[in-house]
């Protein structure tokens, strides 16, 4: 709308709650409308129209009883009005058909011309009153609540250095030199209590006053032109976001809270009457790609996302959302993608589209088609939009299957047709189905095939210590197993009998578990055997033979492949060797078994320098040892587990060495000449407290070279030592072994 309008309705509301700049904070409903008709090009006002919002004393449950009395008082205040025609209605529903319909009786009579926009003092009363209440209420709004004019902006756009939040009908009747006869007490900025409802004889000669300052602005010597209203976005677009985009920290809220079936559409509801930027509706799934009943919402301007913290704990059905602010960043690390494929995928408009779980590995685009459309005719037809290519699979960098896919639908009859065939079979498997969104599509993509959970590796553990005897030098020797596909349960007395007559031949302290993030068996381990020959013969003798765990009655077959102590290393510490790289002759997949894990990582790794382990305060209390303590040396790298030219992967879950109580970090020292034998120190932080301390620590070390007379703990009390001057004072909950 860019030319003048030909009238303008002064539009005004009240709940049976705040009012102010608390209006429709409360989620209170409304109660009365009042609304005035001005003639812009003759320059009139009309009459003086009120609606009251009375419900049905009859449909009244026990818990508004109360609210009896406010009806019964409503109809006094309906004879006693100084309003022109006042109307009355039991539902928002019939008050807003009956606006509609008196509001265009009156223009069509006025003569002056038909096209109409309506008028308020500030944002509140459409957004926050009328769209909010009709959208829980599943009522469809009036066109002309789709458009209207802010009062206090046109007013700005005469008086620029006035404050928009801080301008009210008083400021502007001021400005303007309007006669004020309203009570000062009522002013918004000077109300004590804002939460309290405004008296109905205040909001008629609140709408007496708006439609004079309107007039004031149409007269000479503003001759202000009404052009350009705000507008309510009727629906939410879906889209794509690109992490190269800007979107900027005040536009952007986390909605907390929300039912796990909730979708984007559901969350443009709540926040209906507030404008959503395209694709800015973002559901949150936690690390099992599961919805977690979070969403991150971006809105087109500052203003929308302030009046959208005003619905904190604001109700979605039975439940209460709880709204925070929240960043640009947070935002584009859920929606943001750089793939052309997904771009493409979800570039086409007004589709639904729905997401697949738990489809086998060799599934075709041919039988999802099928799943949905059987030949039969037997089940429920819902083909899938564009065929083949409305059917996006969710694969590892590598390219392997992850068992999800995509697949749009033209409508919302076809989606709903789809998501009926939940928990049906496809293969030898169940397929369960669910309402997606372009968000969620991008995050599951982004998950699986762009940046890791986990940004940076653990610390490497070997390459910051002395050569030492358990792990040998980095080699062609494949003097190592590795054992994939072990039962969960398994233990290291388990995979002794199963290795039978081949445990004389494991190195002492050479059998790895390989755990998780969560400190669980992963399912894989790796044994240092003495010769490559015995180990490439254990490895022909018992791949593929059956393992059972005594603490499960589950039997599994178990892979058994020859490798290096270079491929041990480095799985163990966070990664996995590609199968060909420059540091080892080429490999066929059957011959080494190193499958890489799904995410893949980062090409090159950063780490923090090591910090001082103790403050300069305390270091100069303790010469020459504090010196050392306080910047200590770096050491020259170890063994490369991280070879520049091979390729990392990093699972979701990151593989760490066992025993599942090692330190994630450590520092590794030179010995300080105020140690008489030689040797070193090694800070372990982060090591529980234990009552047997000493012995776990030992067990944590073992198979490395160290004295133990002199290994000791610090903590809070004595130190147990053999040598108090050679005590260090440290942070609580520290190891130190000397």
């Amino acid at each position: 709308m860019t030319a003048q309008v030909e009238n303008l309705v002064v539009l005004f509301t009240a709940t049976s709650g705040a009012s102010g700049d608390l209006l429709g904070s409360d989620e209170k409903e409304l109660q009365q409308l009042l609304w005035q008709l001005v003639d812009v090009k003759n320059k009139k006002l009309g009459k003086v129209n009120e609606l009251l919002i009375k419900p049905d004393p009859s449909d009244l449950t026990e818990e508004k009883e109360e609210e009896k009395d406010v009806v019964e008082e409503s109809v006094e205040e309906e004879k006693g009005s100084e309003a022109d025609c006042v109307y009355s209605a039991t539902s928002i529903d019939t008050a807003l058909s009956m606006f509609h319909l008196q509001l265009t009786n009156e223009v069509n009579s006025a003569g002056a011309g038909t096209s109409l926009c309506l008028c308020t003092d500030g944002q509140l009363h459409v957004r926050q009153v009328i769209h909010p209440e009709a959208a829980s209420k599943n009522i469809l709004v009036p066109d002309c609540f789709y458009s209207f004019f802010d009062l206090r902006k046109e007013f700005k756009k005469h008086f620029p250095s006035s404050d928009l939040k801080a301008l009210n009908v008083h400021v502007m009747a001021e400005s303007l030199s309007i006669p004020d006869d309203m009570p000062t007490s009522w002013d918004p900025s000077n109300t004590l209590d804002p939460s309290a409802p405004l008296p109905a004889e205040l909001a008629l000669q609140q709408v007496q006053l708006m439609s004079s300052i309107a007039l004031a602005l149409l007269s000479e010597p503003f001759c202000h032109t009404f052009s350009v209203p705000e507008r309510v976005n009727e629906k939410f677009e879906s889209g794509t976001c690109s992490k190269t985009e800007k979107v900027f920290d005040n536009t952007v809220i986390r909605a907390r809270g929300l039912p796990w079936q909730s979708s984007d559409q559901d969350i443009a509801r709540f926040f209906r009457g507030l404008n959503i930027a395209k694709g800015g509706a973002a559901l949150c799934l936690n690390a099992q790609g599961r919805r977690n009943g979070e969403a991150l919402v971006r809105f087109v301007s500052e203003e929308h996302r302030d009046l959208a913290l005003q619905r904190h704990k604001h109700h979605m059905g039975n439940r209460y959302i709880e709204v925070y602010k929240a960043t640009g960043e947070d935002f584009l690390k859920i929606t943001g993608g750089t793939s052309n494929e997904v771009a493409m995928f979800l570039s086409r408009e007004d589709q639904i589209i729905v997401r697949m779980r738990g489809l086998p590995f060799t599934a075709t685009h041919e039988q999802v088609l099928a799943f949905f459309s059987p030949e039969d005719g037997l089940k429920d037809m819902c083909p899938v939009s564009g065929g083949k290519d409305g059917i996006l699979f969710v694969r590892y960098p590598d390219g392997r299957p992850t068992g999800d896919a995509f697949v749009l639908f033209s409508c919302e009859e076809h989606a709903q047709g789809a998501l009926r065939k939940h928990k049906e079979i496809l293969g030898k498997r169940y397929i369960e189905l669910f309402k997606s969104t372009a968000a969620e599509v991008q995050q599951v993509l982004n998950r699986y095939s762009s940046a890791p959970l986990i940004p940076v590796a653990p610390a490497p553990l070997v390459s910051m210590l002395p050569t030492m005897p358990l792990l040998p030098p980095p080699g062609y020797a494949r003097d190592c197993l590795r054992l994939r596909g072990l039962p969960y349960t398994a233990s290291i007395e388990d995979i002794l009998t199963f290795l039978g007559e081949f445990t004389h031949d494991i190195r002492p302290h050479g059998v790895h578990m390989v755990l998780n993030q969560q400190g669980r068996p992963s399912g894989d381990c790796f044994i240092q055997m003495l010769s490559a020959e015995r180990a490439l013969m254990a490895s022909q003798r018992l791949h593929k033979h059956m393992m059972s765990s005594q603490r499960g009655a589950n039997s599994r077959y178990v892979e058994v492949f020859p490798c290096s102590a270079e491929e041990m290393g480095l799985v163990l510490m966070g990664g996995s060797l590609s199968h060909t790289h420059a540091h080892t002759h080429i490999r066929s997949r059957s011959g080494t078994g190193l499958s890489p894990p799904p995410c893949v990582s980062p090409p090159s790794y950063s780490f923090t320098p090591t910090p001082a382990v103790l403050p300069t305060e305390t270091a100069a209390l303790y010469p020459p040892i504090g010196q050392v303590l306080l910047t200590p040396r770096p050491l020259p790298p170890g063994h490369a587990y991280y070879p520049a030219s091979a390729q990392l992967y990093m699972n979701y879950t990151a593989y760490y060495p066992s025993p599942p109580g090692s330190p994630t970090t450590l520092g590794f020292y030179p010995s300080p000449s105020s140690i008489p034998s030689p040797g070193g120190l090694v800070r372990m932080p982060g090591v529980a407290y234990s009552s047997n301390g000493v012995k776990d620590l030992l067990t944590a070390v073992q198979g490395y070279q160290y004295a133990p007379e002199d290994a000791f703990i610090h903590a809070h009390g004595p130190v147990q030592a053999h040598d108090p001057a050679r005590t260090l004072i440290t942070q609580p909950k520290e190891w130190v072994c000397i």
